[in-house]
């Protein structure tokens, strides 16, 4: 397995951004899913300089990180032009997602729109898990577009055998359903980076218990 790149990633705070950018990602705000229930949205964000340096950011041996920041013009206006921002779970969505790229041995494409968008992309209408870079919808796997019932149904079966916990979305075409895609979902993941800044120690939490 070769080296990974991804500690050339420059971690930063949702806080510290330009307000079009935070009005945009909404770091630590909260969505409702469909349910009614609330989500909080990740605060800390790897930045992407550039298309090049998307094209060239490694984050698994056959994932790159444009792959995950393919948005067209629905997504928000400050979050279309370079740098981009993305929640740092990326990493863990891309090294599940080469689990399942192992097990079906083919090339796996994400379409566009069908990694990370922001809160602000107009396809969000609820705490959608692409707000969390934590959910992947799959076109294609090899020679085959995923555009029938017996296809998606096949890799979806061997998505729940090779990735545990995970939820894949049913076939259909109601609302919540998918039936040009395979949606790959791994929850409402927040992921904060070892070297993620942090907040000043406050002492009012002193003495809380755990």
């Amino acid at each position: 397995m070769p080296d990974l790149r991804t500690d050339s990633l420059r971690i930063v705070d949702g806080y510290r951004l330009d307000k079009p950018r935070r009005d945009a990602l909404v770091p630590s705000g909260v969505l409702r899913d469909r349910e009614g229930r609330t989500r909080q949205l990740p605060r800390y964000f790897y930045e992407v300089a550039s298309w090049n340096a998307a094209l060239e950011m490694e984050l698994g041996p056959h994932f790159h990180m444009w792959e995950f920041i393919h948005t067209d013009v629905r997504e928000a206006t400050p979050l279309r032009f370079f740098p981009r921002y993305v929640p740092c779970a990326v990493v863990l969505t891309a090294a599940l997602l080469e689990r399942f790229r192992d097990v079906v041995g083919e090339p796996v494409r994400i379409a566009a729109n069908g990694g990370y968008r922001s809160p602000q992309h107009e396809l969000t209408s609820h705490a959608s898990t692409h707000c969390w870079a934590s959910a992947v919808n799959i076109y294609r796997v090899g020679d085959e577009y995923l555009d029938t019932r017996d296809r998606i149904e096949r890799y979806a079966e061997i998505a729940r055998d090779a990735l545990p916990g995970a939820w894949i979305r049913p076939v259909g075409e109601d609302r919540g359903f998918a039936d040009d895609h395979l949606h790959i979902d791994f929850g409402y993941l927040v992921s904060v980076p070892r070297d993620a800044p942090g907040d000043p120690y406050n002492p009012k939490l002193e003495g809380d218990p755990l």
